[in-house]
């Protein structure tokens, strides 16, 4: 990738506007997760992959694998941070493409060369996000040693799987992602085994694929909408008040509430429901908790949160570099300033909408159109009030005779 390229910061500004007089670093809060992308390629196309099939495709530019020199220097961006605002916890999360492509021994190396720049006083929770494939007890051997968790990204039963993440060659993956999920949740790996992450599929039977994932006994799930926005819109996301998406996660939410215990955490359940309860969020996707990460491309380029790709071509850069800024510098980017604001960097509309709060303006990629940016609601807007409304129903008749006592 030519230094052009890297510093590029998209073609129209997408962000909102920040508040009369304030100033970026009046409110700015430090990174606490950091996103690198270790390797920018992958051995799966999955057909919804907002890296590989959507508008942005600067990874054709930047080198398969981050260097050492990328590694090391990341190393110290992350210990000088730590050390600026004196955190005492961040997260460390590698990504991709797929992530084990770039090897279990220079992951491993990464760990521990980040481990080793870090003031020992910080906790590092180190995590990897995986298709599964590469799930082999050699590969987890060595992540084992290094205590790096494992996330593994599932689609649901064999057919509905297979019918999206798929090889290069059109060759379903099913088989051996779930051979690795099987090796991930055995002794003695079951200890690094975070969760499945699922991309919901209206074609695909809430009740059955909820059923089917809690068959690898996952500790979480993760239940995420398909990338999209108002000017493409995800699939039979129309303009009027249909709530398709909505309808699959209430499906899934009765299944999952009214299960009898052990079951898996479902993010965005607890989410709302720590909302509804007064809480704070702890994930972009709902909830007004300012966004404090920031990702880390393969050859060093500092980026927004990546689903940004699916936006436009370059709606994730920042114009920063590992090489020459601090992450400080980021914090003053004003599109991560913006995410940083609460209600007043949300859209007028959803600064007037009674569940605000709960809500968030939904998570920020979805809410892009272009000529107006990201200064609009969620593309997915109908379906989160309803969600929403149908999680504070079953939680209020729960409650009532409580409350009435």
């Amino acid at each position: 990738m030519t230094s052009q390229d890297s510093t590029r910061s998209g073609a129209e500004v997408a962000v909102v506007p920040l508040p009369g007089s304030v100033k970026a670093d009046s409110f700015e809060l430090p990174f606490r997760q950091f996103i690198l992308k270790v390797h920018a390629r992958c051995n799966l196309s999955c057909t919804y992959c907002y890296v590989y099939h959507m508008a942005d495709q600067t990874w054709r530019d930047r080198p398969f694998r981050m260097s050492s020199e990328t590694v090391q220097q990341t190393a110290c961006r992350i210990s000088e941070h730590v050390d600026q605002y004196e955190l005492q916890f961040v997260r460390v999360v590698l990504h991709g493409g797929e992530p084990l492509l770039a090897g279990a021994d220079f992951l491993a190396e990464l760990a521990a060369t980040i481990r080793a720049a870090v003031n020992p006083k910080c906790n590092i929770d180190f995590s990897l996000q995986t298709n599964g494939i590469l799930l082999t007890p050699a590969n987890l051997d060595v992540i084992l040693r290094h205590n790096i968790g494992v996330g593994v990204s599932l689609d649901g039963i064999p057919a509905d799987h297979d019918r999206r993440r798929i090889y290069l060659d059109g060759r379903g993956s099913y088989q051996e992602v779930a051979k690795g999920l099987r090796v991930l949740a055995s002794p003695p790996y079951r200890r690094l085994y975070r969760g499945i992450l699922t991309t919901i599929d209206l074609d695909a039977d809430p009740v059955e694929t909820y059923r089917h994932l809690v068959d690898f006994a996952p500790p979480l799930v993760d239940l995420l909408l398909p990338h999209g926005n108002w000017s493409c819109p995800p699939p039979r996301r129309t303009p009027d008040e249909a709530t398709p998406y909505a309808d699959w996660l209430v499906a899934v939410f009765d299944q999952w509430y009214h299960a009898a215990s052990p079951r898996p955490r479902i993010r965005i359940f607890e989410e709302i429901i720590h909302l509804l309860l007064g809480g704070a969020s702890r994930a972009e996707s709902v909830g007004l908790t300012p966004s404090t990460l920031i990702v880390v491309e393969t050859d060093g380029s500092l980026e927004q949160v990546d689903a940004l790709k699916s936006a436009y071509d370059g709606a994730a850069a920042t114009g920063l570099h590992v090489s020459r800024n601090p992450f400080g510098d980021a914090l003053r980017h004003p599109a991560i300033a913006s995410r940083q604001l609460g209600v007043a960097g949300l859209s007028k509309e959803c600064q007037k909408c009674p569940i605000v709060r709960i809500c968030g303006g939904g998570y920020y990629p979805h809410r892009y159109r272009s000529g107006s940016g990201f200064n609009n609601p969620s593309v997915y807007c109908p379906d989160l009030k309803t969600l929403i409304a149908h999680i504070s129903r079953q939680m209020t008749a729960d409650l009532a005779p409580l409350l009435s006592r």
